[in-house]
């Protein structure tokens, strides 16, 4: 049976949430070709693993979104034997195999045991795994490479937990021709928990839908994995979680997804670790709840947008890269806690947006009144260059620490800052740049301080804040033409007088006073009371 980890943990602990699947019925069998038919009837344990295994210094603001969300499946590769391992060859249209667990007719292998099977040669045809519904089976990729004409090229039908290994020092290739109204819809479809692991080479091809999906969790733990798919390159239905691995990914679709809407707890997307390039015709990541990221290396270019989530987004490590997008972050609640994001967008960089109330309002950003939506920043380094808005919020923006650079919209129907229901700095380095017809400041109630100059420049130009005494705070390189600057930072005390320099052309502001032309703070035309 499954066994959770219950999710009511103090936050110090908060990180017990990539947890496994764990068949506890019977202790591990050892899996060898004399016992086929004993190890089809054991269950076989998937030792339960925690995030305190990979880190246990995840912040706050992404271990709270991880502690409220169900369980996630890895299968380690320590959890079992390749010398347990049954062989199985591949030869063209046709395979073989000594084991009682695999069953060969025609192009057809079926697997019907738990255990772990060595898939080695070229098979045009298909590798289905039909094992009983408490089986853990692992398919180690031996240099295999599986082609399929007729639907996926590796099918789970039925298993618990299926893990697909690639062997060190193997380069192995899975095509397939799927369908989305197909049973399998993926080169590489499981209808159960699938990890993908190992320190081998795969290439995963499907020129009709998915590269690889799975009904339940998605765990890739390692391998040198290369995914061209007609559709969503990886999909983990209830989850998808990436903590090792060289990935990249070319998709039709979305790059990274998980779509359960049965459960507010799954539907999920956790980058851990792993170097990701991803490409992709619909967005780069999209979670149906939750997407989180709290390391790894990630370069993704979307014609839809960078990271979506459709209830909250927190980026709380790892090195995030979003070279292309519609709009570059988008979530209800988006928090920025750590790690270093870049953001290039054609609307907005970072949009806190999804509410019903913002949603269903209608007009200029969902409309103008605060429908509750949060853009929280913390910690982390945070550079956006956004055709639209630059840092936009249908409900607040607050910021309490990290590095902002915003270079925001040319056109002045956008601002660099654009909030509904204010902006709230006390902490961190924040600049926005931009253009001047619908400039935003923070609120005269924020702690911190901070200034706003009608300054302008183009691509290229420097952009310098000096105190009165003429030191230099502060300076920038401008990316675009600019017509608005607005600062913030803890060495600025509101009412004092400073000056903002543009390739030397010096504006004289004070600390606190919205500039003039602007949308001042909290709001439009400083509408806030």
């Amino acid at each position: 049976m499954r066994r959770l980890i219950p999710l009511a943990l103090p936050l110090a602990l908060a990180g017990l949430v990539l947890a496994g699947c764990a068949v506890t019925a019977q202790p591990a069998t050892t899996l060898s070709s004399a016992s086929p038919s004993a190890a089809a009837e054991s269950s076989v344990e998937s030792r339960v693993q925690t995030t305190s295994d990979i880190d246990s210094t995840i912040p706050e603001a992404a271990a709270e979104l991880l502690a409220a969300n169900a369980d996630g499946t890895v299968v380690n590769d320590d959890e079992w034997s390749i010398a347990d391992a049954e062989t199985i060859t591949l030869a063209g249209a046709t395979a073989s195999s000594d084991s009682a667990g695999v069953t060969v007719d025609g192009s057809t292998i079926t697997i019907t045991a738990a255990g772990v099977y060595q898939l080695s040669g070229t098979l045009d045809g298909n590798v289905v795994v039909a094992a009983p519904d408490d089986a853990q089976v692992i398919l180690v990729l031996d240099d295999a490479t599986i082609a399929s004409t007729s639907g996926s090229a590796i099918q789970v039908v039925t298993a618990d937990d299926v893990a697909v290994n690639l062997a060190a020092g193997s380069t192995n290739t899975v095509t397939a021709t799927s369908s989305a109204d197909a049973d399998a819809s993926a080169a590489i479809y499981a209808d159960s928990d699938l990890t993908v692991s190992g320190s081998g080479a795969l290439t995963v091809t499907d020129s009709g839908n998915d590269g690889i999906s799975a009904t339940d969790d998605l765990a890739i733990i390692g391998g040198t994995i290369t995914v061209d798919a007609a559709d969503d390159a990886l999909r983990g239905k209830d989850s998808l979680v990436v903590k090792d691995g060289t990935l990249t990914l070319t998709a039709g679709g979305d790059a990274l997804k998980s779509d359960q809407t049965d459960d507010a707890t799954q539907g999920y997307v956790w980058i851990v670790g792993g170097t990701i390039d991803g490409t992709a015709t619909d967005d780069g990541i999209d979670a149906q709840t939750d997407a989180v990221i709290t390391g790894g290396t990630l370069s993704l270019a979307a014609e839809g947008d960078g990271i979506h989530a459709e209830t909250a987004l927190a980026i709380a490590g790892g090195d995030v890269t979003i070279s292309q997008s519609y709009e570059g972050l988008e979530a209800a609640d988006i928090r920025i806690a750590g790690g270093t994001t870049r953001v290039t967008s054609s609307d907005d960089g970072v949009n806190a947006s999804g509410n019903a109330a913002s949603s269903s309002s209608g007009g200029m950003g969902g409309g103008m009144q605060d429908t509750g939506e949060t853009l929280t920043i913390s910690d982390g380094t945070l550079v956006v260059d956004a055709g639209g808005d630059g840092l936009d919020s249908n409900g607040s923006i607050t910021m309490t620490g990290g590095d902002v650079t915003v270079y925001g919209p040319t056109a002045q129907n956008n601002g660099a800052l654009d909030s509904n229901g204010g902006i709230d700095v006390s902490g961190g380095t924040l600049v926005a740049i931009g253009s001047s017809g619908m400039a935003e400041s923070p609120d005269e109630s924020s702690a911190q301080g901070w200034l706003a100059a009608a300054a302008s420049g183009s691509a290229g130009s420097t952009v310098q804040i000096t105190d009165a005494g003429g030191t230099v705070i502060s300076s920038y390189t401008a990316t675009k033409s600019f017509a608005s600057v607005v600062f913030s930072a803890s060495t600025i005390t509101d009412g004092q007088s400073y000056t903002v320099s543009v390739d030397g052309t010096a504006t004289s502001v004070t600390a606190g006073v919205a500039a003039a032309g602007g949308m001042g703070g909290g709001g439009m035309g400083g509408g806030r009371p």
